[in-house]
């Protein structure tokens, strides 16, 4: 008997003490493991009782605090494991949790009010889930939360006055749900420090809040598109920074578009699909209401002494309704003829302008009086050798034909008057073989005596149609007009039945890929020489898309095409390169367009494979689906241009750590299912710097740490970052644009 008593204290003494082996922490975790209903991956299955801390559990990072309390929670990231369940109140017991991750899950049911507990809690992402209720005011109330993303779930409602109580938010992110009614005026000039804010794709009315335009600290993307928002643009918009691109496509505004401040620099594409809205950037002018040829009500009584004055001529008649009519006409042929002779001396300007660099050299020909018109409003075409086109008045980036613009079949045709030579000159000059990929060869040729090195491209023979030389004429034409710092300068062309050649300005410190990995024995670049190269290169692409004669599309922006010259500045390349080669009849045309960006280029093409840069890594994901047959566009190149900022900013490659995931099949919407799978087809490289932000990693784990000692630098990284990751959002429309991207590193630099 004695023996029996003594096991069942044993046992009494023995069964609380493995109740409470696990620590309060793992216990609220339990909690959360016993909500979710369905585990497909076995996502949740290391997390057990028995163990004294929930620290090496999956997902779960634990840190040392200065209390006595040990290893605490302090991040739980179990994203896009499909759980099924509900989110349980019991995690907002964890008073060290500073990150929640729970994105790209099926977790149904609200958000727990119990979650504004976790006073420490910084970061909350439960995007991409099926969640419901209210937006969750409660949250407001955690002192420290910086980043909120609730997108893509069943949220409804309206969104309360209480969000005024989120000052300290950064991020807030609502888009894709079902919440409704006004957008609150009153709470944004709270929220100083609000860098994000998304509400599209919601069922939000009425008018858009003038307090939107105090946001001095918002970047990137105002997204407010695809509600039922209604009344006029505010003109307290134009006081965002200039850096902010607008999105209202998608919904019911009226009126004339201001044109102060930043709204002065948005494209078309930020109020598209409002049938109300007129004026610039749009296509649709804004007409005036017509005079009123009747009233329904009776004129308004005389006064006595309107009545007395008036007694021998009876009272004042109105204006007659024909004579408006007649007064409205001729100004507006008085304005017309204003105009007409306005337009005429200004081409009697530009014309003279033209004759007068025609005698001077090449480094006269492009300091014209007047700036391109259509650089005016633009910063990022400042470029001071722009020039009116002869035929059409568009943006030329530059001398037009120049030395002979235009030739035959044979010739060798110069596109500026500072490149005389002819084309036995040429080839009798000393020409030293650059490289060679694909159909192309590269060639250093040293003409003038030996003082002006230039790069022949050599297309191959092809098989094009003698009548398509015109079309390769004009193609060529208009890539040389492009006239840029940051862009490399395409001199000639030559085109024969069997021979066809292109000439640029020869750049002589190699490209970007070699600079950053190829160079053996040299020290890696610091981050000041990292910056200025991403500056250079975004003003070039900038001044592409904004400021060319046809709002080029590079269509393979990635490191091989960025060259350096002595001083580290970047040069955009080969853009145009992948039109003349169709053109020109060669085959297999993405083995030339992506083996090494070599036009112009001086180092040896021959590298090792590991330096080769795959142009697949740095597509776009709309680019890359079906095999890259999708054309490519501005918001391609911004993509692609988001991922070698990412590269130079990691010192890593874009598929660092996993082979490039396959894009057999192109998303049919961005929904819930289009927007995760166009998610998964980035590199490597955008999905690891994504999460790494979402799980609140130190810098140093992220960052290339050559350049990360000092304290200013540290801050400009971390800006950097943020206009990387804007570059590759999954959704094209989401993307800035290039010229926005331009200033926002420039405004980095400074």
């Amino acid at each position: 008997m004695s023996v029996l008593h003594s096991l069942g204290i044993l046992l009494l003494l023995t069964a609380p003490a493995v109740v409470a082996a696990l620590s309060a922490d793992g216990l609220s975790l339990l909690a959360f493991k016993s909500a979710v209903t369905d585990d497909p991956s076995s996502a949740l299955s290391s997390w057990s009782d028995a163990d004294a801390d929930p620290c090496r559990w999956l997902g779960v990072t634990c840190v040392n605090t200065s209390s006595s309390d040990g290893l605490r929670v302090v991040g739980v990231a179990i994203a896009g494991k499909n759980l099924s369940g509900y989110i349980p109140s019991e995690l907002g017991s964890l008073a060290f949790l500073r990150r929640l991750n729970l994105h790209g899950n099926r977790l149904s049911g609200t958000v727990p009010a119990a979650l504004a507990n976790a006073t420490a809690l910084r970061s909350l992402f439960l995007y991409d889930n099926r969640l419901t209720g209210p937006f969750p005011a409660a949250l407001c109330g955690i002192p420290k939360l910086q980043n909120l993303d609730l997108s893509r779930n069943a949220l409804m409602g309206a969104l309360p006055p209480e969000l005024g109580r989120c000052k300290q938010l950064e991020r807030l992110l609502l888009a894709v749900n079902e919440l409704s009614g006004n957008i609150p005026a009153a709470v944004w000039k709270e929220m100083v420090g609000l860098q994000m804010l998304d509400l599209s794709s919601n069922n939000l009315t009425g008018v858009i809040p003038k307090d939107l335009g105090k946001l001095s600290a918002l970047a990137g993307t105002l997204n407010l598109s695809h509600n039922h928002l209604s009344g006029g643009v505010p003109l307290e918009l134009g006081r965002l920074p200039a850096t902010v691109t607008l999105d209202l496509r998608f919904n019911n505004l009226s009126g004339e578009i201001p044109q102060s401040g930043s709204l002065a620099s948005q494209g078309p594409t930020a109020f598209l699909n409002n049938p109300g809205l007129c004026g610039f950037p749009l296509q649709v002018p804004c007409r005036a209401a017509p005079p009123s040829t009747s009233s329904s009500s009776p004129p308004p009584p005389l006064s006595s002494a309107a009545a007395s004055n008036g007694g021998a001529g009876g009272a004042r008649q109105p204006i007659k309704t024909s004579l408006i009519v007649l007064i409205s006409v001729a100004d507006a042929v008085a304005v017309a003829l204003v105009g007409v002779i306005a337009v005429y001396v200004y081409w009697k300007v530009c014309d003279r302008r033209r004759a007068a660099k025609g005698k001077g050299d090449d480094d006269e020909e492009g300091r014209g009086l007047f700036p391109c018109p259509c650089c005016i409003r633009a910063d990022a075409c400042g470029d001071s050798s722009s020039e009116c086109s002869e035929h059409d008045g568009k943006c030329n980036g530059g001398g037009g034909t120049g030395g002979g613009g235009t030739g035959e079949a044979g010739q060798l045709v110069a596109i500026d008057k500072g490149f005389r030579m002819e084309l036995d000159e040429l080839l009798r000059s000393s020409a030293y073989v650059l490289g060679k990929g694909g159909k192309g060869i590269v060639y250093k040729v040293v003409v003038d005596n030996g003082t002006t090195p230039v790069a022949v491209r050599r297309l191959g023979g092809g098989a094009a149609a003698p009548e398509r030389y015109r079309e390769f004429a004009a193609e060529a034409g208009a890539i040389g007009r492009v006239r840029h710092p940051n862009v490399v300068r395409l001199r000639a062309y030559y085109w024969s039945a069997d021979e066809k050649l292109v000439v640029t300005d020869f750049i002589n410190n190699g490209n970007l890929a070699t600079a950053l990995r190829g160079r053996s024995g040299q020290p890696a670049l610091s981050w000041t020489l990292r910056l200025r190269i991403a500056m250079g290169a975004a003003r070039g692409l900038a001044h592409l898309h904004e400021c060319s004669p046809r709002r080029f599309v590079h269509g393979e922006v990635k490191p091989s095409n960025i060259l350096l010259d002595v001083d580290y500045n970047a040069l955009v390349a080969d853009f145009g390169l992948t039109r003349l080669i169709t053109i020109a009849g060669c085959t297999d045309v993405y083995s030339v367009a992506g083996s090494g960006g070599i036009m112009g280029g001086a180092l040896p093409y021959a590298r090792p494979a590991a330096l080769m840069d795959k142009s697949g890594a740095y597509r776009a994901p709309e680019a890359r689906a079906l095999g890259g047959s999708q054309p490519p566009s501005q918001k391609s190149d911004v993509y692609s241009f988001g991922v070698l900022l990412l590269e130079l900013l990691t010192g890593k490659s874009p598929e660092h750590a996993s082979p490039s995931v396959s894009s057999s099949s192109v998303p049919s919407l961005l929904g819930h299912n289009g927007q995760r799978e166009l998610e998964q087809q980035a590199p490597e490289l955008v999905r690891w710097v994504r999460q790494g932000f979402e799980d609140v990693r130190p810098l140093s784990e992220l960052a290339d740490a050559t350049f990360l000692r000092d304290a200013t630098a540290r801050k400009e990284v971390v800006a950097a970052f943020h206009v990387a990751l804007g570059c590759v959002e999954a959704d094209p429309e989401r993307r800035p644009r290039m010229k926005a991207v331009s200033e926002s590193l420039d405004k980095i630099g400074a």
